[in-house]
């Protein structure tokens, strides 16, 4: 009986050395992944409070391999000392960060409705258009992705110059939205392709339209999908440089283009360009935060069924 009790007892131990090595193994890995992800991110708040010479010898921790400065931060008019001050640099920043701001926000915003619609309607009914069907329309939707920007730079250039829409918000957010809806669309169809149609049924035969079907039961259901959709729109069409630098010149510029900007004949500002990048990338991480549980839910909702 006490040797019985003996190997129980060591196997049990033997279990849980097991158990806790693998516990140990997964957090160390993903704590190693965490600090990889966040480096850049580290870096670039970092490298906003060095000076030329910290840059340059790779300095990397604040008071003990560089003592902190504004001169990033002093070079576009937001240091403590600068902030209450009249800055034509700053004033530029605020003017490209709201052109970002519209058009991001614009154009995600459309991308996400007019997508969500098109994918209703490629998840719940059979459309035919010639030899197409509903998946050779989804594969159309996606096919828009394989050409490279460059190959669109001249017929967009020439067609915005005879609309007149170079220079001009309406024109990237027509754009932006037309590069981010094949993406919304393949999400939202997933999404709605999990909804049980019973739902819907049940609320016509309760009286509501179509229409009213899909506004009161599906739109709450695919909710987490759409915010998903609509975030990963907003990082795509914020961080564009591309059309924004080949279709703006002065009126419409946006931050990524300004950050580009940075770089002069004397080099790099490395700093200034750390400092723009952070105060750029912030309104994301804010927004990413914020609604991390949505994204969570709408990347989730269509793997199991």
């Amino acid at each position: 009986m006490t040797e019985q009790v003996f190997h129980d007892s060591e196997a049990d131990l033997s279990h849980r050395a097991t158990w806790w090595t693998g516990r140990i193994a997964i957090y160390g890995a993903l704590t190693l992944w965490t600090i990889i992800c966040l480096f850049p991110i580290y870096w670039t708040i970092t490298t906003s409070f060095k000076a030329a010479p910290d840059v340059m010898q790779g300095n990397m921790v604040p008071w003990v391999d560089f003592d902190p400065k504004w001169l990033g931060w002093r070079s576009l008019g937001l240091s403590p000392e600068t902030i209450l001050t009249e800055s034509t640099v700053r004033a530029e920043f605020m003017k490209r960060f709201l052109n970002s701001v519209i058009t991001a926000l614009s154009s995600s915003t459309l991308a996400v409705v007019l997508g969500s619609l098109a994918a209703y309607g490629l998840s719940r009914f059979s459309y035919r258009f010639g030899f197409m069907r509903n998946s050779d329309i989804s594969f159309f939707f996606l096919s828009q992705l394989i050409l490279p920007p460059v190959v669109l730079a001249l017929p967009f250039l020439v067609l915005y110059k005879s609309l007149a829409l170079l220079d001009t918000r309406i024109g990237l957010i027509l754009l932006y939205t037309l590069t981010v809806l094949p993406i919304v669309i393949w999400i939202m169809r997933d999404q709605f392709a999990g909804i049980p149609t019973e739902l819907e049924e049940a609320a016509l035969v309760d009286g509501l339209s179509i229409w009213g079907a899909f506004a009161t039961i599906v739109l709450p259901i695919a909710l987490p999908g759409m915010v998903a959709a609509f975030i990963l729109s907003l990082v795509l069409t914020w961080n564009e440089y591309f059309f924004a630098a080949l279709l703006t010149s002065t009126h419409a510029n946006t931050l990524p283009v300004m950050v580009a900007s940075q770089t002069g004949s004397q080099g790099i500002s490395w700093w200034s360009m750390a400092a723009l990048s952070f105060a750029a990338i912030l309104p994301l991480i804010v927004i990413g935060v914020i609604l991390e549980r949505y994204i969570i839910k709408g990347m989730a909702a269509g793997a199991v069924k």
